[in-house]
């Protein structure tokens, strides 16, 4: 069987999007590892399954598998390159489901889109998190060293660190320890977040089962909700990533956290299953 794709990427977060005939099954962790493989298969941080549009073309479903193989809640990034993939014109509005929850989406002009990923939810069992009680700072003692980080959850779980620079963070040491750590049962995303001003931040996001990134949607979405927590941001952030730059506006509890970016296609192709 052939199954068309598109190669997309949001800030060099790249991405395989097909649509997935129901009739042939989820993709094994064989499978979807062979397809990252970025020297024997297409290659990509996420493959992204899309269901079938339904109301009117203005509603989808679709899931989100790391290339390691496991699935996961939610990707920022891909979600933008979900609904790019999907409208037909800017000012089209998508409402997109995976597992994390249903996010709005509206293509923009120059390929850019703007998605509502709700209001995030600070609560440990959100993630999950093992933690005695809700707290805006949490310590963990770790190989690496002590760490204290903010925890909310996007549709998907993660924890942000703050650093007084993102050049000289030991992303790699402490994201790949905390990001399997035993208190976050199903894995966790690590954030390092370098506050600028309270306008602009840096970040760079250890991802759990893929790695850092150059890019994490939903990682700058979760910085900028614990950066308003601590009191240290605006209600209007850009977060500059290794990719490039996401804008996130968040006014606070009971509203929802919306963010901008782009999306990018780069190429369209067939592969044999």
């Amino acid at each position: 069987m052939q199954l068309e794709f598109a190669k997309m990427h949001g800030l060099g977060n790249d991405f395989m999007i097909v649509h997935w005939p129901d009739e042939i099954g989820e993709p094994s962790p064989e499978r979807v590892r062979a397809l990252a493989d970025r020297r024997r298969g297409v290659g990509f941080d996420q493959l992204l399954l899309v269901g079938a549009l339904s109301a009117g073309r203005d509603r989808a479903s679709y899931r989100v598998f790391n290339a390691d193989g496991g699935e996961v809640e939610q990707c920022g990034n891909g979600v933008r390159c979900v609904a790019s993939f999907l409208a037909s014109a800017p000012g089209e509005k998508l409402s997109l489901t995976s597992l994390g929850g249903t996010i709005e989406a509206e293509l923009l002009e120059d390929g850019f889109v703007t998605v509502s990923f709700g209001e995030p939810d600070f609560r440990p069992s959100s993630l999950p998190f093992e933690a005695p009680r809700r707290s805006d700072r949490y310590r963990l003692t770790l190989d690496a060293g002590e760490a204290v980080f903010g925890a909310v959850s996007i549709g998907n779980p993660h924890i942000v660190i703050e650093v007084d620079s993102v050049d000289e963070a030991p992303v790699g040491i402490l994201g790949s320890e905390l990001a399997a750590h035993r208190n976050f049962s199903q894995g966790v995303n690590v954030g390092f977040m370098q506050c600028d001003d309270r306008e602009h931040v840096r970040l760079r996001v250890f991802e759990r089962g893929v790695g850092e990134t150059r890019a994490c949607g939903t990682g700058a979405a979760a910085a900028v909700a614990v950066g308003r927590s601590w009191g240290r941001l605006a209600e209007d952030v850009a977060v500059r990533l290794p990719g490039g730059t996401l804008r996130v506006s968040w006014p606070g509890p009971g509203a929802p956290l919306w963010q901008t970016g782009p999306a990018t296609k780069v190429y369209e192709g067939r592969i044999e299953l």
